[in-house]
């Protein structure tokens, strides 16, 4: 397949595209700045982008979107975030729509935060959407692929939860902190973390875009585990105490309102995964630490 992929430079785009042309597709990565070979530019901002490409394309996946957790959430900085992921989402679902031959499918991220707070509750795609900033965020973000389905190609979206790797997310400052003997559960420890494995959710993207599937797929591990049960198991990876736990009022306190989001509960379950037959290489929140922290290590 010919895939355009947004976000190619991203935490998570920059192992899709070699995983995806390791499966033998071709990969054209969208960017903003002067296109190399193979490349093509885009300005989702201005809504601006060659429709030729877009027609000549199989499949669009869009990954494109601010980090999270890299600054403040202040009022400039959330609309940051909305944006970022509205204008990309918006311009590739409408050169979708307007392109004389459209592409199969649009692979869209999204995010686990559209549940909000489930507390003990576990949530499927079938549930619907929670409260908080994040939630309102997914809402709007998933609502923007409309045009691409209204036109007919197959939108799925990829609602990811935690992806544990080396180089980012939310294991690097965590590794780094029982690394150096200072670990612990964040506020109760009563929060299920919706964790999965960087292999497995690579695998997942490529499963979603092979089996036909649309509307949301929650990319996260069969096993959603509890913030303890997490701090505990990368304990036990790690050969480090569990000892210092980080209050609730402490994290707000540094980082603002994201430090109120990273306290919620999301005990989200991948039933789609599940029932279309997707395995898992990492059952366990144990492998997934082992596999992350080996990669950490070689």
């Amino acid at each position: 397949m010919q895939i355009l992929i947004a976000g190619a430079s991203g935490f998570l785009g920059r192992r899709l595209v070699p995983h995806l042309r390791q499966a033998g597709h071709r990969v054209i990565p969208l960017v903003r700045r002067p296109p190399r070979p193979g490349e093509v530019r885009w300005d989702p901002e201005a809504g601006v982008l060659d429709g030729s490409v877009v027609a000549a394309a199989d499949a669009v996946v869009n990954l494109a979107g601010a980090g999270v957790g890299d600054k403040r959430w202040t009022a400039q900085y959330k609309k940051v975030l909305l944006d970022s992921r509205v204008d990309s989402t918006q311009t590739l679902a409408r050169a979708i729509a307007a392109a004389p031959t459209k592409p199969q499918v649009l692979l869209n991220s999204s995010a686990v935060g559209y549940y909000g707070d489930t507390g003990d509750r576990a949530v499927d795609e079938t549930s619907p959407a929670g409260e908080g900033f994040l939630a309102d965020l997914c809402k709007v973000w998933e609502a923007a692929t409309r045009p691409a389905e209204d036109a007919g190609t197959r939108v799925a979206l990829l609602r990811t939860g935690l992806p544990l790797d080396r180089e980012g997310g939310l294991l690097r400052p965590l590794y780094l902190q029982f690394r150096f003997f200072a670990g612990g559960r964040m506020g109760s420890g009563r929060q299920y973390l919706p964790w999965i494995s960087v292999p497995d959710w690579l695998d997942a993207v490529s499963f979603t875009l092979e089996r036909e599937l649309s509307g949301p797929v929650n990319l996260t591990g069969p096993e959603p585990v509890t913030n303890a049960e997490f701090s505990a198991a990368l304990a036990r990876t790690l050969h480090r105490p569990n000892l210092v736990p980080v209050p609730g009022f402490a994290l707000r306190a540094a980082v603002g309102e994201f430090g109120g989001e990273a306290l919620v509960s999301q005990r989200v379950m991948p039933a789609v995964l599940v029932r279309e037959g997707f395995r898992f290489t990492h059952q366990t929140v144990d492998e997934a630490l082992q596999q992350a922290v080996s990669s950490i290590t070689q």
